[in-house]
């Protein structure tokens, strides 16, 4: 682990990075095998982000991935040119959802038993035979576009084309401009069925599947199309290893990384910026940069250019958070408030509960377990939580990490039956904990709870290990806690609300375009991103991720690669830059190749 703080610190760094999460990480790595000096600033006492593994039960030999625990988005071209010694775990089987006293589960492996278990449930094949076609066309979809995200932007209509000519026009439509709840009820029939295919829209994203603001595709398209599968894969060792490797590559390549250094403001200027930091000791610090790469949210990064007196884009609050009263003069300075959604929940298992199916246990916790996700229960707890409830019957959906890799365990836990598990539940928007944080959380924790031990022959309750102190190894994280944990705003999980992978043409549709936009008017101003408007064209916050749409002028090497801000030296490098989202390390890829396009001065 770096040292909280080296001997000697330059008074001026070619790159410094706000935030040590695996972003932050991977643009320092990029940065300074590039030949430029790079100073890495991080917050808490350890790097990794949200992308960590802790041991969060008292005297219990078991890392946990704490918050993000599955890798998709990671390009293996990534790995390959750091030299990353991650191993990551394919698993066969790709969901299992139970339905009363039986179930749908989706084998990779076996079409026979698949077709099957679709029967079933459904009582025919037709559904069995729209998932192949489906998948098939998102597979294709993710074949094309998945190597375009290490690449600079294509624009929209470029991405069109790739999609439209090399798949079929009615990819395009469903994918890019239809709101996911018309595609799924068109293509399939039972309600289960696309209820299992709309959860990859919603995850850490609060949207009602019609919405036409389309935010919900755009969280979909991400989930299909990492590394050209779609597949999401186990890391061995845990999130704590992918951080890890790529901690040892930006050490190995010559950056310095300081953590318990809490960065206060950003002052940019036409040739570098001032960073203004205090270390572990409460001591005020400076140094000047050639670049800020801030891997820290965008909403934090207009906090710091505030606290430097850089006007900060104004903005309206996200329907149901905090009014503008309630908020300080640096949150209202920020603009519009991320909003996440989920409830994590980690558990250690004295062994894998027993299920109202006869399906195989492993096969049915190896993959994604979904709770209470028909089309029709994700709509019904998203409207109870748009009201400002707590859903009645949570949805969520479950993953056991230690059967596919017991790395994670002690060797004497792992030589018993016992399971980590963590639940990931959806439609728990940060509104319903900010109140009230301690009570609304044990009330959506016993919720949550009672939604799963409505599938299960046994409660969960029965099969969870004891700590040292003889107290249940259970650990859950509200959206508000995620936000003070690792500062996530809002506790969204992708920073903000995703984007799409391309840049919009100046005659592009404006209404879909914005990083972070959740209205319909797509406006650059609401969205903190280019919009493809003429009125909003070039358009972006302090923080927000422009694209580039005039024809008639060549864009900046930031422009290019998607990470731009308002002031040419400070750029987005983390979650919130357009192809953000997700473990990936893509935007701070993006971040440091921009830099490295542009001369030092």
């Amino acid at each position: 682990m770096p040292d909280s703080l080296p001997d000697t610190l330059r008074a001026r760094y070619d790159v410094v990075v706000v935030g040590g999460g695996h972003n932050g990480l991977t643009a320092a790595a990029y940065a300074a095998r590039g030949g430029r000096s790079v100073l890495v600033l991080e917050r808490a006492d350890h790097v990794g982000g949200a992308a960590v593994s802790a041991r969060p039960f008292a005297g219990v030999d078991a890392r946990l991935s704490r918050y993000s625990y599955l890798v998709s988005l990671l390009p293996r071209r990534i790995i390959d040119e750091l030299g990353l010694p991650v191993r990551l775990v394919r698993r066969r089987w790709s969901s299992y959802t139970p339905v009363a006293d039986g179930g749908l589960l989706v084998d990779t492996q076996d079409d026979a038993a698949t077709r099957a278990s679709f029967r079933r449930l459904t009582g025919s094949d037709a559904d069995f035979e729209a998932w192949g076609r489906f998948y098939a066309m998102t597979a294709e979809v993710a074949r094309r576009l998945a190597p375009t995200l290490t690449e600079p932007l294509l624009p929209r209509s470029a991405v069109r084309h790739l999609v439209a000519d090399g798949v079929g026009e009615e990819a395009w439509r469903a994918l890019f401009e239809e709101p996911l709840g018309e595609v799924l009820r068109r293509t399939f029939a039972d309600d289960v069925v696309r209820g299992v295919a709309a959860t990859d829209g919603l995850i850490g994203t609060f949207a009602d599947v019609d919405e036409s603001s389309l935010r919900q595709n755009r969280c979909f398209l991400y989930h299909v199309i990492g590394n050209g599968t779609g597949d999401w894969d186990v890391p061995v060792g845990g999130m704590g290893a992918v951080s890890g490797a790529l901690r040892d590559a930006a050490v190995a390549a010559g950056a310095t990384i300081v953590t318990s250094a809490t960065v206060t403001a950003v002052d940019p200027g036409a040739v570098g910026a001032e960073v203004a930091w205090t270390d572990a000791a409460g001591r005020t610090r400076g140094v000047t940069a050639g670049h800020v790469l801030a891997g820290c949210a965008p909403a934090e990064l207009e906090r710091l250019l505030a606290a430097a007196g850089r006007g900060a884009a104004s903005g309206s609050v996200s329907a149901g958070e905090a009014s503008a009263g309630e908020r300080t003069a640096g949150e209202r300075a920020a603009g519009p408030r991320p909003e996440g959604a989920q409830l994590k929940v980690n558990m250690l298992l004295r062994r894998l509960p027993r299920l109202r199916d006869d399906v195989d246990p492993v096969a049915a916790f190896s993959g994604t377990l979904h709770v209470n996700e028909s089309l029709t229960q994700l709509q019904d707890a998203y409207a109870q939580a748009a009201a400002g409830r707590i859903p009645d019957v949570p949805p969520s959906e479950i993953y056991c990490h230690t059967l596919s890799d017991r790395t994670i365990l002690g060797p004497e836990l792992a030589a018993t039956e016992a399971q980590t598990i963590t639940l990931f539940g959806l439609h728990m928007p940060a509104r319903l904990f900010r109140a009230d944080p301690d009570g609304a959380r044990e009330r959506a924790l016993r919720a949550t709870l009672a939604s799963l031990n409505s599938v299960l022959a046994e409660p969960i309750e029965d099969v969870l290990a004891l700590d040292a102190d003889g107290a249940p190894c259970l650990e859950v994280r509200t959206p508000v806690d995620l936000e003070g944990d690792v500062g996530l705003p809002g506790g969204h999980i992708f920073h903000r609300d995703l984007s799409w992978p391309f840049a919009e043409d100046r005659s592009g549709a404006g209404a879909v375009s914005g990083a972070g936009s959740g209205d319909d008017t797509g406006a650059a101003a609401a969205a903190g991103a280019g919009s493809g408007s003429d009125a909003g064209a070039g358009a972006r916050s302090a923080s927000g991720a422009a694209t580039w749409v005039d024809p008639g002028s060549a864009p900046s090497a930031a422009e290019r690669w998607g990470v731009a801000t308002a002031h040419p030296r400070v750029l987005l490098a983390g979650a919130g830059a357009r192809r953000g989202g997700g473990v990936s390390g893509i935007p701070g890829r993006a971040a440091a190749m921009a830099v490295l396009e542009t001369p030092a001065p």
